[in-house]
């Protein structure tokens, strides 16, 4: 019988892309038996008790305060409760507790190449900040062939924030890529939509300090900005959850440090 813990990195190998082939000469399984358990990953689950069962109401509690995210719950339950769940084992007591419903799987890819193309846009959420729940707009910038992602919050979003955010971004990054996908607001686009769109003329000679371009999706075309629309959902539900803020720089200080080490050694799928 296949272990628990290989059937997880099948489901995140495939998550992340991976051709049945591939993950098959990884891991060293046969393509029939990751068909199998991508068909029904809960299966051939074994049937077997958890130490850690204890403790399902206070996980059912956590997974709505953290909505559903299940790092969070793990990270809560030993900061605050100074319990240890490995993660696979939070996972499995999820599923066999039917606390967390199965994802939805998704049909399709982009494929990048490196430097090729990086993806900013906005969204607005819901902070809490000085013990106040305030509505923040996310500025996010994400590289579309790794998916290395950047964000920060600020009150409003005009041109001159902009030019702030994406000026922290590209330093961030390390650089640029030879185009910027953006949407068609009247932040960056001064006019028209999709192709025939008109780059405001200061956000156009901003562009052209970095060696950049600006270029908005069409209308409708929401995958074209896939890369940084899924990692706002992403933002939501492993940033924000059970986190609390002295002040908005306090905010965009922890957003740094949660880009730099947790968001960009994650697989963020699109």
């Amino acid at each position: 019988m296949i272990r628990q813990s290989k059937k997880d990195a099948i489901l995140e190998l495939k998550n992340t892309g991976m051709s049945l082939r591939k993950i098959a000469r990884t891991l060293k399984v046969s393509r029939n038996t990751i068909t199998k358990i991508l068909k029904d990953p809960d299966e051939a689950a074994p049937h077997r008790e958890s130490r850690h069962e204890e403790h399902v109401p206070l996980i059912r509690d956590l997974f709505k305060e953290c909505k559903g995210n299940a790092v969070r719950v793990a990270e809560e339950l030993e900061s605050r409760h100074q319990i240890t769940i490995p993660y696979q084992s939070l996972t499995w007591i999820m599923r066999k507790h039917e606390i967390r419903k199965r994802k939805k799987r998704r049909a399709g890819q982009y494929h990048f190449k490196p430097g090729q193309e990086m993806q900013h846009d906005t969204s607005p959420h819901q902070v809490t900040i000085d013990g106040k729940k305030v509505s923040a707009q996310c500025a996010s910038l994400t590289l579309a062939f790794s998916r290395k992602l950047f964000i920060q919050y600020y009150p409003r979003f005009t041109r001159f924030e902009c030019k702030v955010f994406l000026s922290k971004a590209f330093d961030f990054m390390d650089g640029v890529c030879s185009r910027c996908i953006v949407d068609n607001t009247s932040v960056i686009v001064a006019g028209g939509t999709g192709p025939d769109a008109l780059i405001a003329p200061e956000m156009k000679y901003f562009a052209d300090m970095y060696q950049t371009g600006f270029v908005a999706h069409a209308v409708g075309d929401a995958n074209r900005s896939a890369r940084v629309e899924r990692p706002f959902h992403f933002v939501e539900n492993n940033f924000l959850p059970g986190r609390t803020f002295v002040s908005w720089h306090d905010l965009n200080r922890q957003a740094i440090d949660w880009c730099r080490n947790t968001s960009d050694k994650t697989f963020k799928r699109a």
